[in-house]
């Protein structure tokens, strides 16, 4: 089969692999119809996300037809049409049973390297290296799902793959962070990055009950599409970040502040900004956290910040004196799909919102090589990719 596979730093490759097998009773073998090219993955083709090797399939937002069922399978059927979450979870252990599907116990079999960096084991993930199971992402043309009895989701024949394709991550992955705010109605929310996760997390915080979100981004494409939807925009390039939050909020700051952009934000103002980029270019630090600091600084007292933009080790400079002082709570996660999707999917169903707005960008798997680098460099008015192989 043909599939999209990492030979180093901005180096992605459409090349031919040997086809899936199943593996173990619960697996089931899907037909890929859609996947897409996610901003997390960009880490990846950036060179950042370590335990990555040669000829590593990528991709982790994936749908399509099953083809292939194991013995053990009770929930799958060969046709089924589904929707396949990034995080591969058991359904058993202490953590998928408390519908932590993303902390899952079982299914990374690389789980003691994860410990020595982060003190316990995630969940395994598709597509997103050894120290997360090694396994086989979903920009392929087909894909083997473990624990497939437990995350795959059908979905309706009479809804698009463009509509469904996106409960794979970003949607929950938006709507989670939204969640996580614990809106009320008619707070402010500040959302730093209009990036699709950004885009879902602006359309969930309104759905949830946010009078008021103020999205931050420079790239005009990202910012108008933020508009559309209803946000205020800043510009940081054009304004002061932390003033003009000030000025929305008549002093008091954003009561939730949302974190979508991660460890590689785009060039910022601010010594902070320079100084991280220096200490990740001569291997003193592993990540940037500019827009953690500056959404800490712009939240008011006793406000949550939400962060779902990707860390991978460690980050200096908080300033945990003022998130201790003024009363913060944090709030941060991989994404538990299987906790959101039968949620969204019913708010799909109804027309309360249409994933597919996100999509800019339409092509062949063979294309992804260059869309990645599209992607990469914003070029084209590029916010979304998916692929139909």
């Amino acid at each position: 089969m043909k599939a999209l596979t990492w030979h180093g730093k901005n180096d992605i490759r459409c090349e031919s692999v040997p086809d899936p097998k199943i593996q173990h009773g619960q697996d089931a073998i899907i037909k890929v119809t859609a996947c897409a090219i996610c901003g997390s993955d960009l880490h990846i083709f950036d060179g950042v996300i370590p335990s990555m090797e040669h000829g590593d399939i990528l991709g982790h937002e994936t749908m399509g037809e099953v083809v292939e069922v194991g013995a053990d399978n009770k929930k799958l059927k060969v046709g089924d049409r589904v929707v396949v979450p990034f995080t591969i979870s058991c359904g058993e252990c202490f953590f998928c049973k408390r519908g932590f599907f993303s902390g899952c116990e079982r299914s990374n079999p690389n789980a003691d390297k994860a410990s020595k960096l982060w003190g316990h084991s995630p969940a395994g993930l598709f597509g997103y290296s050894h120290l997360l199971g090694g396994y086989s992402g979903g920009q392929a043309e087909y894909l083997r799902v473990p624990y497939a009895d437990v995350g795959p989701i059908k979905v309706p024949d009479h809804l698009t793959d463009d509509q469904v394709l996106f409960l794979s991550d970003i949607f929950p992955t938006g709507y989670m962070a939204a969640d996580f705010c614990n809106l009320k109605g008619g707070e402010t929310v500040a959302i730093w990055g209009c990036g699709p996760v950004g885009q879902f997390a602006i359309r969930s915080a309104f759905m949830l009950g946010a009078e008021r979100v103020i999205a931050i981004d420079t790239v005009p494409e990202r910012m108008e599409m933020a508009r559309e939807a209803g946000a205020v925009i800043i510009d940081f390039r054009n304004e002061d970040v932390y003033d003009r939050i000030q000025d929305l909020t008549g002093g008091r700051g954003a009561d939730a502040c949302i974190d979508a952009v991660g460890t590689e934000p785009e060039t910022m103002s601010g010594v902070d900004a320079v100084i991280d980029r220096v200490k990740v270019a001569t291997f003193m630090g592993t990540d940037r956290p500019h827009v953690l600091r500056q959404a800490i600084h712009c939240c008011r007292n006793f406000g949550t910040v939400s962060i779902v933009g990707v860390y991978g080790g460690f980050v200096d400079k908080i300033p945990m004196g003022s998130a201790i002082n003024r009363g913060l709570t944090f709030r941060m996660a991989q994404t538990p799909v299987q906790h959101y999707l039968p949620i969204l999917l019913e708010r799909i169903e109804t027309g309360e919102i249409d994933p597919s707005f996100v999509i800019t960008h339409s092509a062949k798997l063979e294309d992804g090589p260059e869309l990645y680098k599209t992607f990469r460099a914003k070029k084209d008015g590029c916010i979304k990719v998916v692929m139909k192989p």
